[in-house]
């Protein structure tokens, strides 16, 4: 054996948080340690966490930024319950965070941080390195800022340049104490630094050093393993949820073959999806950054009505803004994608935090009787298929469609096995290209005649001959289109509009239990919960239970299978990152007992919290 090799121990899973300030791109190097770790073929779940505050004051504990990951190989639905490793780049990262560590776990710790000045900035009443309160915490005191100071004095970079490379070292070290490939993170600073050569090898050096470090440094006594972890066979990639949406929209754009218009305005956490569809122009994608909320939904809508594939996207604050014209589109009855990442409110609320704040918002926020479909994604790569549904729903029954999900799952990543585009459901769009009505010898376009198998009205492109027709948002006459005040034709469109979005219940394919199939308990959950819900689940078996749970991807229509569902059961849980929405619904909807569990820190549920829950509850 060679004398630099040591002893290897072989993990089924860990999690790894890495912690620093904003400008220490912990963001980065977690991004880059959960691709390499899907590289290793492992299953994995990530959480990054980042302060809402643009320039907090650096040192300090609410300009923390964290990126958790979970990976295993074994089956990974959650970031983790507890941290194995921090890898903390100041004292502040270590107090925000060191809640999160199991007694036992290691701390990786930048020591030249933690002098008078770090201390005081954290507040910290003493140094925790010398006074005892790690001692139940394997701690590894590594000199990052200096050894990377020190491996790049050569570099010509100025100090500030350089202490920016100290991620790098601190990636380098823990890639090699996981035995990780270097290969992704080298390929991904050659081409992210290709036109700053000093900048590229810099970073590369400090790389290296750090795994080269870990290899011959004697406080690793032993590096792990995580072995790959059992996927189904096919080609896979890492994705975020941001990617996977982007990638159901154009997915949905070609098979349909309706071009594909995003009108946006900045807004975290949405904003990161006009930068990934604007990257796809070659998909004849057209982005457009709007001057605010409402002019970014009228673009959209005005794309549809011109025979585009209209989608805007926001998060609470802009949904209010967009209220008026998805009631407008609600009216003139044209297909449109609204995705809202929502993020913790009211108001500005928590902008860079985690929440299912805007279910009641999406079902009832519009004034009037305007009801639409609402879907919701339940993991990063399920963002791909909501999208993908959400616009063939949206088309099919020339409807706009309301998509959740929230910053959890649009920053997060996992493993995702790129889909057969054959084997998408089909997407087929028929235009109206002449007069539905004829009598008498005469002719006449009737824009509001339903389908009537979906009661959806003809999609007409302006400018075809013949198919002249009124739209706005004043009361449409029945079939005719005309404006309408009288008082039986607005309830009977009123009602109409209802039917055709209810009778989308009939594509709902059967709801899938997991677990048991009938029994003490079913967790009902939608959205972002449901990892860490299945993860309970199998956790709740194990003590004897009989407990199953059911996601929801559909809230409005609800699937027609879940009142059979319910009866198997002895009681029903809903788990929520908010202060009780769906459960309110459910109760309004079935009137039956449903229990509420209620989270709204900000942060996704852990499988623990959902475990002790329902053991609680059980045992009261």
């Amino acid at each position: 054996m060679n004398f630099l090799e040591k002893p290897v121990e072989v993990l089924p899973e860990a999690t790894v948080l890495f912690a620093g300030d904003s400008g220490d791109g912990m963001q980065l190097t977690g991004l880059q340690f959960a691709r390499a770790t899907a590289l290793a073929r492992n299953d994995l779940a990530t959480l990054p966490d980042y302060p809402a505050e643009i320039r907090a004051p650096a040192g300090t504990t609410y300009g923390v930024s964290g990126y958790q990951l979970h990976f295993g190989s074994v089956p990974v639905r959650t970031p983790g319950d507890a941290v194995d490793m921090l890898v903390a780049m100041n004292p502040a990262a270590l107090k925000v965070h060191l809640p999160r560590v199991r007694r036992g776990g290691t701390l990786l710790l930048n020591v030249n941080a933690f002098d008078r000045r770090g201390l005081e900035l954290a507040r910290y009443a003493s140094n925790p390195l010398e006074d005892g309160s790690l001692n139940s915490y394997q701690v590894i005191p590594v000199e990052l800022t200096r050894l990377t100071h020190e491996a790049l004095a050569d570099s010509g970079l100025d100090k500030k340049e350089i202490d920016r490379c100290k991620n790098m070292f601190a990636l380098g070290l823990v890639l090699w104490l996981y035995s990780r490939p270097l290969e992704p993170v080298e390929t991904w600073l050659k081409q992210k630094f290709a036109n700053k050569p000093a900048i590229r090898d810099a970073n590369l050096k400090a790389l290296h050093k750090g795994y080269h470090y870990g290899e011959t440094n004697e406080l690793f006594a032993v590096r792990y393993e995580v072995r790959p972890a059992r996927l189904e066979p096919g080609l896979y990639r890492t994705t975020q949820g941001i990617e996977a949406l982007a990638f159901g929209l154009i997915a949905a754009s070609v098979k349909s073959g309706l071009p594909l218009f995003y009108g946006s305005y900045p807004i975290t956490p949405a904003s990161e999806l006009l930068h990934e569809l604007s990257r796809h122009k070659n998909f004849g994608v057209m982005t457009f950054q709007a001057e605010d909320e409402i002019a970014a939904v009228g673009a959209a809508l005005g794309a549809s009505f011109g025979g585009a594939l209209g989608v805007t996207a926001t998060s609470g604050p802009g949904m209010t803004l967009k209220a008026e014209t998805i009631g407008l589109a609600v009216m003139t009855e044209l297909p449109l994608v609204i995705i809202d990442l929502q993020r913790g409110g009211p108001s500005t609320g928590l902008p860079t935090k985690t929440e299912q704040s805007d279910l009641l918002f999406a079902l009832y926020g519009r004034h009037g009787e305007a009801p639409l479909p609402v879907l919701a994604a339940s993991s990063p790569g399920d963002c791909f298929f909501a999208a993908y549904e959400a616009c063939r729903i949206a088309v099919r029954y020339m409807t706009p469609v309301i998509l959740l999900a929230d910053g959890y799952l649009g920053n997060g990543a996992e493993p995702w096995r790129v889909p057969d585009v054959e084997a998408l459901p089909p997407f087929d769009v028929q235009f109206a290209t002449e007069p539905n009505f004829h009598k008498n010898g005469e002719t006449a376009f009737l824009p509001y005649r339903r389908n009537p198998e979906t009661l959806a009205r003809p999609w007409a492109r302006p400018g075809t001959p013949g198919l002249e027709h009124r739209i706005g948002g004043l009361e449409k006459e029945d079939e005719t289109g005309n404006v309408s005040y009288d008082p039986a034709n607005h309830q009977r469109m009123v009602k109409l509009r209802a039917e055709k979005v209810a009778r989308i219940a009939r594509e709902i394919p059967p709801s899938q239990v997991f677990g048991d199939l009938e029994g003490d308990v079913l967790l009902i959950g939608w959205g972002s919960t449901r990892g860490a819900i299945e993860a309970a689940v199998e956790r709740l078996q194990s003590r004897g239970l009989r407990v199953g749970s059911v996601h929801l991807r559909y809230l409005n229509p609800l699937p027609p299978d879940l009142p059979t569902l319910l009866d198997r059961y002895q009681h029903r849980i809903v788990p929520e990152l908010n202060n009780g929405q769906l459960v309110r619904v459910l109760r309004d909807t079935y009137l039956r007992p449903f229990v509420p569990l209620k989270k709204i820190q900000g942060l996704p549920f852990q499988a623990r919290e959902i475990e002790e829950f329902v053991v609680s509850f059980l045992g009261a």
